[in-house]
């Protein structure tokens, strides 16, 4: 079960919102297909959008034995672009990263690439989003080394992001990344300063490098496509062109002040992890055919039904795709060696006492307990009564017969 609300550490009633992104495609889904010509995957989440958490998908029946009041609960479509399906995923994983959590400050860097290079990401997302990644995993590990500015290895956990507040097309990584690193041997822990992690104008310069270098290794390998607004790059001297534009521009990427604390790290990095385009709780209405949202500020913007679904389908990503990744201490290759031993250097005591937990609890979850801790709710208790447990009836799916793919979670 999931929902979709960001990770709060106080119990709040959750409200199902007025308007959701899957009344608008209920609405006017056969209109953009007329319109617009969707690839496979955009036509997927389409499908998963519009069928979660209905009776086509089937679920269970809550029936409560002392009043008889019946509650049903039809299963949610288990799709990462889905905005109802969130919630618990969210904080499962809030959990799994805290457990990894050093007792370090924090910084959160954002790359993002100019506005040139959008139609061919558009054109070649898989390949635009993973350079995007190894460009800015090797910037921050390469100047973290670098004696000169650090000289330890640092920890990155990194999240893409490809909208703007409009639903626009803004591919960004989000880095959090630990504020010193461990020693070259593994003997010490090295901090940085509590207010600066590395050069922000140095960090630009050589991500920038990095990332037009692997393009240019891309292009001649022949990994890109060129069509649409970036059909003319097919051609040598045209993209060479394109090339030398990138690099007299500017690229921006920024640092934001650290965090509050360690704690806080990762519950507001779990806003982000399996966010999307849009959440239903910014949807004001849909009325005449024109969608009414909140965006920054507390503002109001408008779009029509149908360009506004095209927007949210220019940010469905390739499947399998993996859209948050962890480098250096984080990496998988170091959370049982290098990661434990900067544990030890920052905080013995608390290590040993993980490891006596982990051999006394087993590995559970659950999820109603985090149903619970998120909404306030108790879903086993009866709404009318206020009595439980109640009892639970599977219900079979009805309606036209689901496409086995529909419950795919890519």
């Amino acid at each position: 079960m999931s929902a979709s609300a960001a990770c709060c550490p106080s119990p709040r009633k959750a409200e199902r919102p007025r308007l959701e992104v899957a009344d608008i495609v209920r609405e006017h889904g056969e209109e953009l297909r007329r319109q617009h010509r969707l690839n496979p995957a955009q036509e997927k989440v389409l499908r998963n959008i519009e069928l979660c958490r209905t009776a086509a998908l089937g679920g269970h029946e809550d029936v409560c034995p002392h009043c008889k009041h019946k509650r049903p609960s039809y299963n949610s479509c288990l799709d990462r672009h889905c905005p109802k399906c969130l919630n618990l995923r969210q904080a499962k994983w809030v959990e799994q990263r805290l457990e990894r959590l050093l007792p370090v400050s924090y910084f959160h860097v954002v790359f993002t690439v100019p506005a040139l290079l959008r139609p061919l990401a558009l054109c070649n997302p898989k390949v635009v989003y993973d350079l995007l990644f190894h460009a800015a995993s090797r910037t921050l590990l390469e100047l973290g080394l670098d004696e000169k500015h650090l000289g330890a290895q640092l920890g990155v956990t990194a999240v893409l992001h490809t909208w703007t507040r409009m639903i626009g097309f803004h591919p960004h990584l989000h880095c959090i990344v630990t504020g010193g690193g461990l020693s070259p041997d593994g003997k010490r822990w090295i901090a940085s300063r509590p207010d600066y992690l590395l050069p922000v104008r140095v960090l630009s310069r050589l991500f920038r490098g990095k990332f037009l270098d692997a393009l240019s290794r891309a292009y001649e390998a022949g990994s890109l496509q060129f069509r649409g607004g970036c059909a003319e790059l097919a051609d040598p001297r045209a993209f060479k062109r394109f090339k030398n534009e990138l690099y007299r521009t500017e690229w921006v990427v920024y640092a934001k002040e650290p965090f509050e604390s360690p704690e806080y790290v990762f519950r507001y990095l779990g806003r982000y992890i399996h966010k999307v385009a849009i959440t239903n709780e910014r949807l004001i209405k849909l009325e005449d055919g024109v969608v009414h949202f909140h965006t920054k500020g507390g503002n109001v913007a408008a779009l029509r039904a149908i360009e506004f679904l095209r927007r949210f389908l220019l940010h469905v990503l390739p499947k399998g795709f993996v859209k948050i990744r962890h480098y250096g201490l984080f990496a998988s290759s170091n959370v049982k060696t290098k990661l434990e031993t900067a544990k030890r250097i920052l905080e013995p005591s608390s290590t040993d006492d993980k490891d006596r937990k982990e051999d006394e609890a087993p590995d559970t979850y659950d999820w109603l307990e985090h149903m619970r801790q998120l909404t306030g709710i108790d879903p086993s208790v009866c709404p009318n009564c206020g009595k439980g447990p109640m009892l639970r009836i599977p219900l079979d799916a009805v309606g036209a017969e689901t496409p086995p793919d529909c419950l795919d979670s890519s």
